[in-house]
This record gives C-alpha cells, sequence and structure tokens, in this order.
C-alpha cells in the first residue's frame, strides 16, 4: 500500500513535469537530493492516465519496472500529455481541466493455461491487467478497463484486437497471457 503522502507527491509530480515540460519543452531534472526518500528511487512500472470531462485525454506507461518510480511517473506524465499518438498535445489552457491518475503496477507474471475456458477461469476482473503477446503483437489493459469492459470474454476481445490480433485471438491457445495488479490513486480522490 502506498502512502498517502507518496500519492500525493507523485501526482503532484506527474502535475508539475508536464507543466514544466509546457513552459520549457524539457523534462524537468529530479534530483535525489531533492526527494531522498528511497522509496521513491525503487524501479516500479507506472501507467499516467489524463482525464478531461471523465474523458480519456492521454495514457503512456511502463509495463515493467525499469526506471525509479518517480522518473517513470514523471516520464509518463509527460509521454501521456504529449506523445499518446491517439491524442494531439495538451495545451496550457486545458491543463487545469485534466485529471491525473497514477498507476503503480506489480510485476507481471505469466498466466499458465491449457484452453480457452481454463484462462477465463484464471482472470480475476477489477483486479487484473492483462497482457497478451502473439510474436511481435502485445497489448495490455490496466484494471480499470474493467469498468467499461466488464465480461471476460469481451475484454479479451478488444485486448486482442487493440494488439493488431484477430477479436477471437484469445480461443487459439497461442498467445502469451501475463497479469498484474496495480495501485491507483488520482487528483479526483484528494480535492
Amino acid at each position: 500500500m502506498i502512502p498517502t503522502k507518496f500519492r500525493l507527491l507523485l501526482l503532484k509530480i506527474a502535475r508539475s513535469s508536464i507543466r514544466f515540460y509546457l513552459e520549457n519543452h524539457r523534462e524537468p531534472f529530479i534530483s535525489r537530493k531533492e526527494y531522498p526518500d528511497e522509496f521513491l528511487w525503487k524501479k516500479r512500472g507506472t501507467f499516467v492516465t489524463l482525464t478531461e470531462d471523465g474523458n480519456l485525454r492521454g495514457c503512456i506507461g511502463s509495463i515493467l519496472p525499469v526506471n525509479p518510480l518517480i522518473l517513470d511517473v514523471s516520464q509518463n506524465a509527460i509521454n501521456a500529455a504529449f506523445r499518446d499518438p491517439r491524442f494531439y498535445p495538451i495545451t496550457r489552457e486545458e491543463l487545469p481541466g485534466i485529471n491525473i491518475e497514477v498507476s503503480v503496477l506489480t510485476v507481471p507474471q505469466k498466466l499458465e493455461y491449457k484452453n480457452p475456458d481454463d484462462l477465463l477461469s484464471k482472470i480475476r476482473p477489477f483486479k487484473d491487467g492483462i497482457i497478451i503477446k502473439q510474436g511481435p503483437f502485445q497489448a495490455t489493459f490496466l484494471p480499470q478497463v474493467w469498468e467499461e469492459l466488464p465480461e471476460k470474454e469481451e475484454f479479451l476481445s478488444h485486448l486482442c484486437l487493440k494488439a493488431g490480433l484477430p477479436g477471437n485471438c484469445y480461443l487459439n491457445g497461442k498467445i502469451e497471457v501475463y497479469r498484474y495488479e496495480v495501485e491507483a490513486f488520482s487528483e479526483e480522490e484528494f480535492k
């Protein structure tokens, strides 16, 4: 469980990183001296999701823990705001109306399954984030996506399509499946 003080700090880092990038066209320098707590420097996978009036406005993340938590949040906030290919970059005027959500991921674990029914029985809606892989194709949905796609078959079908595979790809037994959990928190919770 991430303590409230770190939740608030990570949301502040995400927003200030976006603001800094808007003003300076570069990423901010975040120093260990300024943020010395060891928790912030542990490597963690994160996603930053931006919404405007409840609608998705950007979402970018790192599934694997390759960067320190504080740096990963900063970089993913900037990427979600300015580099998500589905949206135009966030503007200075828009920023005050943007809600920021940070998701901190556990390390993905491979899900072994015998057939499609076995796979469906092992997936935990509203708890699992899912990654699918087949050859060069890969996609993930955070657990929050269960809110929009609560049925397992529909969730997996949309994930297959997101990966560029047929919508029924999970039925062929050839996809690798990984699951992870997230601890998600947003600015809305603290208003």
